[in-house]
């Protein structure tokens, strides 16, 4: 009844794809001497995506700039861009906000630990660590320079809440 059936290519096999017609059909496992060649071993991938010459150089050349100096990207209220500079550059508070005078074309003026920039249209915040905004000045500059992650140069209305209270 079942001899009109063919059994034999429905048969599960054990063996490594391709090698069906190496298996000897009576259901034995094929002796080391049965097989051929080995194929051969496929290369070794050392990387991928491959990178090219020029892009290890550049990626060099931007880690060795990242760690000369301390790079902090400036925003002022109103631009429609961003800067970036190195505050290590600067030797203290004095020379820093002389900077960004020039590089935004406004006037600052003097900080007052009670008044904070009183009588300038602009008053320079930094985000912290922690991400609180704080008046450029109010902590020692070591401390600035090691807790500085953003500058931004707020209008003076806004950072009048900012000044420190004593």
């Amino acid at each position: 009844m079942l001899s009109h059936l063919n059994l034999e290519a429905t048969e599960l096999r054990l063996g490594l794809p391709g090698s069906i017609d190496d298996v000897p059909s009576n259901n034995k496992r094929p002796s080391p001497e049965d097989h051929q060649t080995p194929p051969a071993p496929k290369a070794q991938i050392v990387g991928w995506p491959p990178v090219k010459s020029y892009r290890k150089s550049t990626a060099a050349a931007k880690n060795e700039e990242a760690e000369s100096g301390m790079y902090v990207k400036v925003s002022m209220d109103g631009a429609p861009y961003l800067r970036k500079i190195d505050i290590r550059l600067y030797n203290g508070y004095s020379h820093l906000l002389t900077a960004l005078e020039d590089m935004f074309k406004l006037s600052i003026g003097e900080y007052s630990e009670r008044e904070g920039y009183k009588g300038s249209e602009y008053a320079p915040a930094y985000e912290d660590k922690d991400g609180d905004l704080m008046l450029v000045g109010d902590v020692p500059w070591e401390m600035f320079m090691s807790s500085c992650k953003r500058l931004r140069i707020m209008r003076g209305a806004d950072a009048r809440g900012l000044a420190s209270a004593q």
